[in-house]
């Protein structure tokens, strides 16, 4: 009897050490790993993104192996908001980012060292809840209008409110994630909301109202910014170039064939439906072209 416990005690040891063996070459993996993962993301050209159709050469170039085609790699990091894009740029996380130029001229203002690389054809449309049966921009005193602080969709506010007289104070409400911003909408938790290409065609064949679009202004606030240190780096100034490169060929590729065709790649990184992709109005992406920053744009915040 004394054998036999001693016997099972000894394979219990025996299997807690293999185990502990086991569970301390997969941690000595899993950092080796991890760390193999963060030298490659530190060479890589990282690209802040958002669930927005302007994005979406992006798209289209990373899911049709166009950068690989270009020998540079290109990794996406997917964010929710415009700010978050931003932040991501400020703190160096990543190299480019697409925002637009209001927060660009504002970023450079602060101190954060940028570059425009390009326009994009990204726009924004105001809607009202069709719940709360608003027409006009007139009707918005005393309601509330989504749009994120020093933006384009806080500038647009400013400029459609200055050609109108409203009964009451516009209120204007921080909410920064598109995608939250239009569930809001559909959730009738907001009177108002600027909202750019998908979430303003989800917005539009829900029958809500359309009360301005940034197109009307005749300006274009779209762009894509390049951190000030790539071009001090030949190795990064080599990965724009073939970065460029396979943006245009994405562009190309877009307007040749159309929104449709790369359905699947839209629903998968701006989180809509097919319903929303067939109603997309044609959009033309242009290829990457010197900006011109409007003066009225750059002091604003």
């Amino acid at each position: 009897m004394r054998i036999f416990k001693c016997v099972t005690i000894f394979l219990i040891v025996l299997a807690l050490a293999s185990c502990s063996k086991a569970r301390e070459s997969q941690n000595r993996q899993s950092v080796a790993e991890r760390r193999e993962q963060l030298r490659l993301d530190s060479l890589a050209l990282k690209v802040a993104v958002m669930p927005t159709l302007d994005c979406l050469p992006l798209y289209v170039a990373y899911e049709e192996e166009l950068f690989k085609d270009q020998d540079v790699d290109v990794h996406l990091k997917l964010y929710s908001s415009q700010m978050d894009c931003d932040t991501a740029m400020i703190r160096k996380r990543v190299e480019l980012s697409f925002t637009d130029k209001l927060r660009a001229s504002r970023m450079i203002r602060l101190g954060t060292p940028l570059q425009y690389l390009t326009e994009t054809n990204a726009y924004w449309q105001l809607y009202s809840n069709r719940t709360v049966r608003i027409k006009r921009l007139n009707q918005l005193g005393d309601k509330m209008v989504a749009m994120s602080r020093y933006s384009v969709t806080d500038y647009l506010t400013d400029a459609f409110l200055d050609t109108v007289k409203t009964k009451a104070q516009v209120f204007r409400i921080q909410i920064n994630h598109v995608n939250l911003r239009l569930k809001m909408l559909l959730n009738n938790e907001m009177d108002a909301l600027w909202l750019p290409e998908p979430q303003a065609t989800t917005a539009r064949i829900n029958k809500n109202q359309l009360l301005a679009d940034s197109r009307s202004s005749g300006d274009k606030f779209g762009v894509i910014v390049v951190a000030g240190s790539v071009n001090k780096d030949s190795r990064r100034k080599k990965q724009l170039t073939s970065f460029v490169k396979a943006y245009n060929m994405a562009c190309d590729s877009i307007n040749k064939y159309g929104l449709q065709h790369y359905s699947t790649t839209i629903k998968k990184y701006c989180d809509t439906d097919d319903r929303t992709i067939k109603a997309l109005p044609r959009l033309v992406y242009t290829k990457i072209a010197p900006v011109v920053v409007a003066s009225k744009l750059v002091n604003k915040y």
